[in-house]
């Protein structure tokens, strides 16, 4: 058990003391309430709770890879939500305990986020066998949060089998969810200006199924018309290391029309990634690219919290931008210190 006597107790700032042992033990039983807790000290910043964060994964880590990881992204519109909702709702219907970790885009100017999928994912959340933990995007590139692999870790030692991944989808790299999910899936629009012309070549080669949602009403047409592009663009795609063909499908997340079709060949994908044992190399992989980004990332943060480099700092930056030195002058004379 981690105690605040290993711990700054300034920087707990006069917070309780958690007892990591019994924590991860109501979280073990599938208590909401403990998972929602765990992920908080996770995503926390304050140095204090970092010892504690650590602990907690430590005992999650036995626990997890059980789950099938699913990462989901698309425009802003394109109705993520709204497909997430129908697409748990049916893995419930079959037996399945689903956690969405749903990524809010931050604000460049106030860091604040919206926050707001529980509230469009209003049946879902109802679910006793439903976790909805939304969080803000904040700095982190990629589309996701900052500690959203370490969620994903506890939402499957608290016994989800399907956790889905939802990512900001505002341009930004995917590359951050594709290595941290088994099957990535790209939602797009039909007649919408959201066509091939408007979508990244990178992105698609990553996606392991093109879905075009909102295919209801007069958009159907348009929606097949779509579906047929879409079809030709992937076969013209080099072919993934797994052997998977990417699969381009149509559905409204609305009224859930489509979506048992997607779950199926979810479900296609999992047997074939099995049975070439690229599932297994993938998670492999994954492990291996987290490792050294963790190195990297600790690098980065133990190097800007360097005393001499804070106060070095400033006085190079202004040096910048008065032109007395370089950008790669002033920067190998940082790295120098």
């Amino acid at each position: 058990m981690v105690t605040n006597s290993h711990i700054n107790p300034r920087a707990r700032r006069k917070k309780e003391t958690v007892d990591v042992d019994l924590l991860f033990k109501d979280l073990h039983a599938g208590q909401v309430s403990a998972l929602s807790r765990a992920i908080t000290l996770v995503e926390s910043t304050a140095g204090g709770d970092s010892a504690f964060a650590k602990a907690i994964i430590k005992q999650a880590l036995p626990e997890s890879g059980k789950s099938f990881r699913l990462g989901i992204t698309g425009v802003p519109g394109v109705g993520k939500s709204t497909f997430i909702e129908s697409l748990g709702r049916q893995l419930i219907e079959l037996g399945k305990k689903v956690a969405v970790l749903a990524i809010d885009p931050s604000s460049n100017i106030s860091r604040g986020s919206i926050l707001g999928d529980k509230t469009r994912m209003e049946e879902l959340v109802k679910s006793d066998q439903a976790f909805i933990r939304p969080s803000p995007a904040g700095t982190t590139l990629g589309g996701v949060a900052r500690k959203t692999r370490e969620a994903i870790i506890l939402c499957e030692a608290a016994g989800y089998d399907f956790i889905i991944v939802e990512t900001v989808g505002v341009g930004q790299s995917e590359t951050a969810v594709h290595s941290m999910t088994d099957f990535f899936l790209l939602l797009k629009l039909a007649g919408a200006g959201d066509d091939l012309q408007g979508i990244k070549r990178g992105i698609m080669e990553m996606a392991d199924a093109i879905i075009i949602n909102k295919a209801d009403g007069e958009n159907q047409t348009a929606a097949k018309h779509a579906r047929r592009e879409f079809k030709n663009a992937v076969h013209l795609m080099p072919q993934k290391d797994h052997g998977w063909p990417t699969q381009v499908l149509t559905c409204s997340g609305l009224n859930g029309v489509g979506i048992t079709e997607v779950i199926e060949e979810i479900d296609n994908y999992k047997t074939h990634a099995t049975d070439n044992l690229s599932f297994t190399n993938k998670r492999n992989a994954q492990e291996f690219y987290w490792f050294h980004q963790t190195i990297e990332d600790a690098i980065k943060t133990n190097f800007y919290n360097r005393p001499e480099v804070i106060a070095k700092l400033a006085v190079l930056e202004q040096e910048v931008l008065s032109k007395k030195k370089s950008p790669f002058d002033a920067a190998g004379e940082l790295l120098g210190l």
